[in-house]
């Protein structure tokens, strides 16, 4: 099984309706859910002094996710408060990553030995890295960023030629504009691939100048927090587990079955893609990203939130 770090995000989500804490953010929900698979799992990231910071760490370091890199700053944790309305997460005021966005990770030689260890390396738009995403390139194999749905042209131009995939979330975007957005990324310097996921819609990938679609794996969610970031994670496990396998026959082989690497990549990216739909509908079945609540009381802010939400 391949070795995968997430740098940069990490925040706990606060849902009002349950005062109750869960651990979350996209680089470390990647990590998490690849160390599910059972892949080796690492994260480095930035965690706070406050319960919350306490809580996270404390949970992933459980889960048995290597955190030998993390930094451990005095300041408010990451934290975003949610309200479920029929599953679905709306998320109300937070503190905008916290502890991350003010001392996000500077990254050392040392962590670039570190980093050049891993097969998959996963970040964010959330996780304030950009600078850092030169030594993620020059040290990863493979380098992945979701851009969620907050990017602009000029921050896909200066991210994309460091990443082998870039991740959108476009479940508002016309298929139309959703194609020529992907196809800008690749044009924008993007080694391998992009992917689209759409929530209830499902999601596309481009490779190779070839599009490719996967419905959803329609179930009752009882919380969609993290669905998309466990199909991503999912996927780029299963495909390159799987990428490493592709070769071309030697001439008299024959043309029986699959024979060139060209044909096995097809076929393993959409059985990767299927496998992520799966995988992320199971994710739904639970609270949270990835689960371990912890009821918390709640302050004044979060009580005057509440009543100017109802």
């Amino acid at each position: 099984m391949i070795k995968v770090l997430g740098i940069g995000d990490n925040v706990c989500d606060k849902y009002l309706h349950t005062k109750t804490i869960y651990p979350g953010g996209n680089a470390l929900n990647v990590a998490v859910f690849a160390k599910v698979m059972g892949a080796e799992a690492a994260y480095l990231g930035t965690f706070g002094d406050d319960e919350v910071g306490e809580h996270v760490y404390t949970v992933v370091k459980s889960l048995g996710l290597d955190l030998s890199h993390c930094r451990m700053e005095k300041g408010p944790n990451g934290c975003a408060r949610v309200q479920l309305v029929d599953g679905d997460r709306v998320f109300l005021e937070g503190n905008h990553g916290g502890i991350s966005r003010e001392k996000p990770p500077v990254l050392t030689h040392l962590d670039e030995l570190y980093i050049s260890k891993y097969d998959l390396i996963h970040t964010s738009i959330h996780s304030f890295m950009e600078k850092e995403l030169p030594v993620m390139s020059r040290a990863g194999k493979f380098v992945s960023m979701d851009f969620s749905n907050r990017y602009d042209q000029e921050y896909l131009k200066n991210c994309c030629p460091y990443i082998d995939c870039g991740e959108i979330s476009c479940g508002d975007m016309e298929e139309d504009e959703i194609k020529e957005t992907m196809l800008q990324m690749m044009e924008y310097g993007c080694r391998h691939m992009v992917i689209a996921t759409r929530g209830s819609k499902g999601s596309m990938l481009l490779a190779d100048g070839t599009f490719y679609e996967q419905s959803p794996c329609l179930v009752k969610a009882k919380d969609t927090m993290g669905a998309g970031d466990s199909f991503i994670a999912s996927f780029l496990v299963h495909y390159l587990e799987g990428a490493g396998d592709a070769v071309d026959f030697s001439q008299g082989s024959g043309s029986r079955g699959t024979v060139t690497a060209q044909v096995y990549k097809d076929y393993l990216i959409k059985t990767s893609l299927y496998r992520a739909a799966v995988f992320s509908a199971g994710q739904c079945q639970r609270d949270g990203s990835f689960g371990f609540g912890k009821v918390v009381e709640l302050s004044e802010e979060d009580l005057a939130i509440m009543s100017h939400t109802k």
